[in-house]
């Protein structure tokens, strides 16, 4: 799975006007990839303000989960685009004891328009619409027709899929069309040679947020969306999508782990927790009031996913948190 560092340079950090000195003090962050828009400029923010120097690690969220668990990789701060990925990997392993959810979205069916003309495919979308066309499972089923995706056990993004493919199938009450529709998966990568939108594959899943900054500046780069019923954006129809979609994949490896772990269909939201070991804790509960405050919220807001405010943590994991931090979230009784 691909994996991005980003560590902010010292003489960056010195030249940029009204930021304090750099210091030797350090945080480490392993996220979600799909948080990388929002967190780059937040990240430099926060060392602006702190001269603190960040590492920050961008892979799929389970594979963050397994480097730090039984991998050992020191962190400080973890964030996940799946909340869940806390509360049933992380928190039953011993690493963590709250889970902020604090940024949601949705999913939606990203394609090339050159890609589906050269095949002669329908139209996938409604005319002048952003909505997909009603029976739009049955262009992706064609013969043909190849859906990219990733490796499951890594990243929710890849997970997810399967996922849309059983809401689709419970919505739809079209037999089968779970099975059918996984027959069409292709796994995408980043290796060069890998099949790309277009190039190896016609249609994918992927989070709002980001099929709205590839089409921006990509012109045969396109998305429609889907019933709420499939996409996993209404956190109202939680319990819908816990009672038809679920994927098991296997868990972290540590000797407090479950070998596998069911994850259940819940609505899209990334979540965040401080690692009980965490080296730099009190550099990281820095990070957590820039990111849960105003600073935070407009650079989810720029570049999504969409930010919760006040985030949220479950009525339990609020009696865990730092105390600075009770005052900018809101506790659920769940």
């Amino acid at each position: 799975m691909w994996k991005l560092i980003f560590v902010l340079p010292l003489a960056a950090a010195a030249q940029t006007p009204n930021c304090v000195p750099p210091s030797s003090q350090q945080l480490i962050i392993y996220r979600a990839g799909s948080l990388t828009r929002a967190f780059t400029p937040l990240i430099r923010e926060f060392t602006c303000q702190t001269g603190i120097q960040v590492k920050d690690v961008a892979m799929g969220s389970v594979d963050a989960g397994r480097q730090i668990t039984a991998g050992g990789q020191a962190c400080d701060l973890y964030a996940p685009a799946d909340y869940l990925d806390i509360d049933l990997f992380m928190k039953p392993a011993g690493y963590a004891n709250f889970n902020i959810v604090f940024a949601r979205g949705k999913m939606v069916l990203a394609y090339s328009a050159s890609g589906l003309s050269a095949k002669k495919l329908p139209p996938i979308a409604e005319p002048g619409s952003q909505r997909a066309v009603t029976k739009w499972y049955e262009i992706l089923t064609m013969p043909g027709v190849a859906i990219g995706g990733g490796n499951p056990f890594l990243d929710p993004g890849a997970y997810r899929a399967p996922m849309i493919f059983q809401l689709a199938e419970a919505y739809y009450k079209v037999p089968n069309l779970y099975n059918n529709m996984l027959e069409h998966v292709v796994i995408a990568g980043s290796d060069p040679s890998a099949p790309t939108l277009g190039k190896g594959f016609d249609f994918q899943f992927t989070y709002e947020h980001t099929a709205r900054a590839t089409a921006s500046t990509d012109p045969d780069y396109r998305y429609v969306n889907l019933p709420d019923e499939v996409n996993l954006s209404d956190p109202a129809k939680d319990a819908y999508y816990r009672q038809n979609a679920v994927v098991v994949i296997p868990g972290l490896g540590t000797p407090r782990s479950a070998r596998t772990v069911a994850v259940p269909g819940t609505h899209v939201a990334w979540g965040i927790t401080l690692l009980k070991d965490a080296p730099n804790k009190e550099n990281a509960i820095k990070f957590l009031q820039l990111l849960l405050g105003p600073t935070g919220k407009s650079a989810l807001n720029d570049n999504g996913p969409a930010p919760i405010s006040p985030a949220l943590v479950s009525s339990k994991d609020f009696r865990q948190l730092p105390a600075v931090l009770r005052s900018i979230v809101r506790a659920e009784n769940k």
